[in-house]
């Protein structure tokens, strides 16, 4: 190997494994529910997104599941390899748009779905266990072997027993599909290679795990290790804890610990989609804005304890979109972007509220904000004020971000900071 060649794999190891979360990292899932039945296929029009993205300082964009899939959406994948076979576009038309990515900077996020399988066809005792991995040798070809012994998979009424032999589940069960053993050392080394294929070949930078509680951290640390990402989160959906008026409680402490304890688990590098600060946000928005401080005076939630792990968002492909199944209050969606991005943690950005719902400029404004003024992950918050209808914090010191129906802020902005932005019930300003 020359010292030219040498080189340039030092700077490829060196950045493939360096955190990209040091810096003002902004994460944009590009796509919705209903994506994959757009004409002339996804790729091709979000290609024409990238300029927009890219002036508004979006560092990362999350992409759907890639693979051939028995729902059109990805969330059902059975030929892995097979990227020709998925509804959003071909492998061709996948890799032109990382490539347009890439040319401005923007990193890649593929949806990594390997907590379930759909199987290609029936074994000779009618269970749909036969695997197909959509190359022409056998890899990810696999069979009943490769099923968690406990799986139960439920279509309706009707349950069935995908005849698994592989090791007991190490997670939650999905029951839509067969639950991979991810205790075989081959559905391990098979899956890793896919991922890094997925790497090299296709030019992904990272990882979003689907469904991740359905198999245990150690795993997620495995599939880490063996893949090295640039960047990953994974998504604990969990429900927050609830009183008698079916409203969140005030504390979640447990529910946020629970995230933290998992990244701990899964080796630390890792990050986890911010559910606390969802269900606390969107409650606390409807007039009960004391809720955005905890006992200790800090964030609530997982930002208020492990903030660099934490991917904040407002909604996303399930809890919005047309699944609508925890959404935002839509009057209030840019309260919560105002607190995301603003705030610590990693923001994410939902495609429909930055395209759909005509609100880029307001969503971008933010953005430069962030940018300008180097709000990170890691970023401090000072709480000025939690009252039910006024949150204030201080961000570093740097900027100070108000939400609420109560106008008048008093003394608590100084005379040296200067409106930044401002909106329906909210407003940011900067130290001059």
């Amino acid at each position: 190997m020359g010292i030219t060649t040498f080189l340039s794999y030092l700077l490829l190891l060196f950045t493939t494994i360096l955190p990209t979360t040091a810096a003002s990292t902004i994460l944009f899932q590009g796509f919705n529910w209903e994506s994959s039945k757009k004409e002339g296929g996804w790729y091709n029009f979000l290609i024409n997104s990238i300029p927009e993205l890219s002036a508004s300082g979006i560092t990362h964009v999350w992409l759907p599941p890639p693979s051939q899939s028995a729902a059109s959406e990805g969330y059902m994948p059975g030929r892995l390899y097979d990227l020709d076979a998925s509804r959003y576009g071909t492998q061709i038309e996948l890799k032109t748009l990382i490539n347009a990515f890439h040319s401005k900077g923007i990193q890649c996020v593929a949806d990594i779905v390997i907590n379930h399988r759909t199987a290609e066809r029936q074994d000779s005792d009618g269970r749909w266990n036969i695997f197909e991995g959509g190359t022409p040798d056998d890899r990810l070809d696999w069979d009943h072997s490769c099923i968690c012994i406990d799986d139960i998979t439920k279509s309706g009424d009707t349950t069935t027993n995908s005849g698994g032999t592989g090791n007991p589940d190490t997670g939650a069960d999905f029951n839509g599909a067969p639950d991979i053993d991810h205790l075989n050392t081959r559905v391990q080394q098979e899956l890793s290679d896919w991922m890094n294929w997925l790497k090299t070949e296709i030019g992904f930078d990272g990882w979003r795990f689907d469904f991740a509680r359905g198999y245990s951290p150690d795993i997620t640390k495995l599939y880490m290790g063996n893949t090295r990402p640039g960047f990953a989160v994974g998504e604990i959906w969990n429900s927050l804890s609830y009183g008698s008026d079916s409203k969140p409680n005030y504390d979640q402490d447990a529910h946020r610990r629970e995230l933290a304890e998992w990244v701990k688990a899964a080796g630390g590098s890792v990050t986890a989609f911010d559910f606390t600060t969802k269900g606390i946000l969107q409650a606390a928005v409807e007039g009960e804005l004391g809720r955005l401080k905890d006992s200790n005076g800090g964030p609530p939630g997982m930002i208020g304890l492990m903030p660099e792990n934490a991917v904040t968002f407002v909604d996303n492909h399930d809890t919005g979109s047309t699944q609508q199944q925890w959404p935002f209050p839509s009057d209030k969606v840019m309260q919560g972007y105002v607190y995301i991005l603003t705030h610590p943690g990693i923001p994410s950005i939902f495609y429909d509220h930055f395209f759909d719902w005509g609100l880029k400029e307001e969503i971008s404004n933010l953005t430069m904000i962030r940018i300008r003024n180097g709000i990170k992950a890691s970023s401090t918050v000072r709480i000025l004020a939690s009252d039910p209808d006024l949150y204030v914090a201080a961000i570093d010191e740097k900027i100070i971000a108000k939400i609420g129906t109560r106008y008048d802020v008093g003394n608590l902005v100084p005379t040296t900071f200067k409106l930044a932005t401002s909106g329906n019930n909210y407003a940011v300003w900067e130290k001059q």
